[in-house]
């Protein structure tokens, strides 16, 4: 099993800014894909940012230019730093990662969810 554990989530003023943390831990071979998606109150959730291991990212287009996602590879830790905050950034942020396992000889690819943390951003 893998487990997310997320931080970094807290109360701003629009126009700050709010770093995220998402360490993953447990029974690790490889992590592929790592990135944040967020739910807001009656939305669906959205991929906010995304991360390979080779380095190629995507962001919503929501968050191009404001938002930053950077993973530490030896520490299995991705980063969302979140310049320029909007009231409509406010949502319970979720970090995923997309984890190759190896279980008896055996390679399995799951994907993770943390429990999220929350980020409200004041007008």
């Amino acid at each position: 099993q893998v487990q997310l554990v997320e931080s970094g989530g807290g109360l701003v003023q629009a126009g700050g800014s709010l770093r995220l943390s998402c360490v993953a831990s447990g029974s690790i071979f490889r992590i592929n894909d790592m990135g944040w998606y967020r739910q807001a109150p009656g939305k669906q959730r959205e991929l906010v940012a995304r991360g390979t291991t080779g380095g190629s990212t995507n962001y919503a287009d929501s968050v191009k230019g404001r938002f930053t996602i950077s993973r530490d590879n030896a520490k299995n830790t991705v980063y969302l730093q979140m310049n320029s905050l909007k009231p409509e950034d406010t949502a319970v942020y979720y970090c995923y990662a997309d984890v190759t396992s190896r279980t008896g000889g055996v390679y399995v690819t799951n994907e993770y969810w943390g429990r999220g943390t929350q980020v409200t951003v004041s007008s």
